[in-house]
């Protein structure tokens, strides 16, 4: 009871979090990178196993219809999008992604992905980290074309983004089978140092994009599991000096 009571208490605080930063971003651009937990409908233009276009996704959607959207109705950026007055992002492989619609922003996510490149490799056809920052660079274009490149930097320094990751590097690879590869190479609080490392690369190169306003949320597991490394002894003491070094300090 405990735990679902701490669970309950995170969700909130973070659904809290979410609003108070989105009420303060009120008419900017808004950039979704991730995976199923935000992607709205890309993966439905692939060829992919990881899809949401089939019910019971979207019987509470306004439709009443999937989306692509892998949840009943609104996912976490629709919600946000709503909160600061905008119309929610479309998905980038969209054909209707063009003209004033690019002014809105959107959505590079991709259900299945994970921060690290093998993760979700059953999947075969996703979007992945790389790839959807490459998708960023090449709407940057797509919006220079239509409002200058200096307009294009403001628009892109000032916008909000949200990137979901995380999940999938456990459920879809360290445990997705007994002995699985990344169990093999690693023990378990030393993958949670590798991937929040590899995890911290790709929010710099975001940032290197021009993103300066980023919001980076993920499952309260493995919140809980990078939590652990700090106040479990006994995980800290597989720890390499140079996981260490990874770790924030005080």
């Amino acid at each position: 009871m405990a735990t679902l009571k701490s669970q309950a208490m995170f969700l909130f605080l973070a659904l809290l979090m979410l609003k108070n930063v989105a009420l303060q971003a009120h008419a900017r651009t808004f950039f979704v990178f991730g995976d199923s937990l935000v992607d709205n409908g890309n993966n439905n233009y692939l060829a992919t196993t990881a899809r949401a276009d089939n019910r019971p996704y979207g019987i509470d959607y306004p439709t009443r219809r999937p989306t692509g959207r892998f949840s009943n109705g609104l996912n976490i950026p629709d919600l946000i999008s709503e909160a600061i007055g905008a119309e929610s992002t479309l998905p980038y492989l969209s054909p209707m992604l063009t003209g004033q619609k690019l002014l809105v922003g959107a959505n590079f996510a991709s259900a299945g992905v994970g921060v690290l490149n093998d993760t979700g490799a059953q999947f075969a056809n996703i979007i992945r980290m790389p790839t959807q920052m490459a998708n960023l660079e090449q709407y940057k274009r797509r919006v220079s074309d239509i409002i200058g490149p200096q307009e294009t930097e403001k628009l892109i320094s000032q916008s909000l983004t949200l990137v979901t990751l995380g999940g999938n590097d456990f459920v879809n690879n360290y445990y997705l089978v007994p002995f699985s590869a990344r169990s093999r190479q690693f023990a378990l609080p030393n993958y949670v140092v590798y991937v929040v490392s590899e995890y911290r690369k790709i929010l710099m190169r975001l940032y290197e994009l021009g993103l300066r306003r980023t919001i980076s949320t993920e499952r309260s597991g493995v919140v809980r599991l990078l939590v652990s490394i700090f106040v479990n002894p006994a995980s800290i003491s597989s720890l390499t000096p140079e996981d260490m070094d990874l770790l924030p300090r005080r």
